[in-house]
């Protein structure tokens, strides 16, 4: 058995000086020639973060809020996966394996991870209280970065099986959005014999195969919408993931070696994908946005994370959306406003026959923990009431 050794986020006053020096150096183009967001980032409104980045912004916060939960590296399928660790007061806890997605990592997690294990400390109720176990994905944060091919979704599954059971976890609930929600299908699509349920706050399904079918005639207006913003998606949004399905080592070297490149990168997708109105800065602060961005500067992953993509045949027409396999086990769905892929009840049900708890709440993105802590949280706990 793997050894689990405790883990603390230290980072360097000279990487903090020359990333201050990398910031005061930075070359920057032109202005767009529109006055919005639709040709990418603005130029004033990223050198207003990156300002402040250079000259307000508190890593060592990040570090000291990171470091005051327990934190943890194992070795894995023959790579070290770091992870956050919170054990709940409650002898009823279910185990819970929560899995963040790109552009992301566990500081998305932050605000949720204590009130869903000391539910009473949080004003909640002591049944609905789990064993929280956040894990960084391969390539991403303070996880290793893989050597070889192959750490795609079903091989993360299946070492977080392994973590899981390392933890002396053999039933648990999962959780997930985005990568976290594909990781964690697949984990149900494995192992159904020893989850509780899972929860997902993305899972992009029904779409195109219903109109394919002939019964696009009695589509709702909800499915309507939906299917809108995925074509807009598609059109207008991911170009992004083209570019990390197919060249994920060649967009690294910039983002790498850039840490304006690598705000805009991420930054873009908190315009795109947040609840906001007009403004990301309405849906996350700034120093929120760049806690994620200079957990990815720091630990140099922009290429690893964005292999992910390439391992996964994102780029393939079989890859585009990925579907997956009907889940034996129950299930229970977010479906946020601004989320990406945003399925009717029915389009969930085609995938997941034991659907347990389907909602749509009212605020929040694709980063829905990250936005909307408290709703999160709500979510998760009375969708794993139904499962418990």
């Amino acid at each position: 058995m793997g050894e689990v050794v405790p883990f603390t986020v230290s980072v360097g006053d000279g990487a903090l000086d020359e990333l201050r020096q990398r910031l005061a150096r930075a070359r920057w183009p032109e202005p767009a020639t529109v006055a919005d967001w639709s040709q990418g980032v603005p130029l004033d409104w990223l050198r207003e973060l990156c300002g402040y980045w250079r000259s307000g912004y508190d890593w060592r916060r990040l570090e000291h809020r990171l470091n005051a939960l327990p934190q943890f590296t194992t070795e894995v399928d023959g790579l070290d996966v770091h992870f956050l660790q919170v054990r709940s007061p409650e002898p009823d806890a279910v185990p819970l394996i929560m899995t963040h997605g790109w552009p992301g990592s566990v500081v998305e997690f932050l605000e949720v991870v204590e009130p869903l294990a000391d539910p009473v400390a949080h004003g909640g109720e002591a049944r609905d209280a789990f064993h929280v176990v956040c894990p960084s994905l391969p390539g991403f944060g303070f996880s290793a970065k893989p050597a070889e091919p192959g750490w795609g979704p079903p091989r993360i599954a299946g070492a977080w099986a392994a973590l899981m059971t390392r933890l002396g976890y053999d039933r648990f609930g999962a959780q997930g959005g985005d990568w976290g929600a594909m990781v964690t299908t697949t984990l149900a699509a494995q192992h159904p014999e020893r989850l509780v349920g899972i929860h997902l706050n993305m899972l992009p399904v029904g779409g195109r195969e219903r109109l394919a079918t002939g019964d696009g005639d009695d589509l709702t207006a909800f499915e309507r919408q939906s299917l809108a913003a995925s074509a807009d998606h598609r059109e207008w949004g991911s170009g992004y993931s083209l570019e990390q399905a197919t060249r994920p080592q060649s967009i690294g070297y910039g983002l790498v070696d850039s840490p304006v490149g690598q705000c805009a990168w991420i930054a873009e997708k908190y315009w795109a994908w947040t609840d906001h109105g007009g403004d990301p800065f309405d849906a996350l602060s700034r120093d929120q946005m760049l806690d994620n961005v200079s957990v990815s500067w720091h630990t140099a992953t922009a290429a690893s994370s964005a292999r992910i993509y390439w391992e996964d045949g994102f780029a393939r027409p079989s890859g585009r959306v990925r579907r997956p396999e009907q889940l034996a086990v129950p299930v229970g769905f977010s479906a946020f406003p601004r989320e990406i892929f945003r399925p009717s009840r029915r389009w969930c049900e085609r995938y997941c026959p034991d659907l347990r708890f389907y909602e749509q709440p009212t605020r929040g993105g694709h980063f829905a923990a990250f936005e909307q802590p408290d709703l999160f949280v709500d979510q998760v706990r009375r969708a794993f009431r139904t499962m418990r």
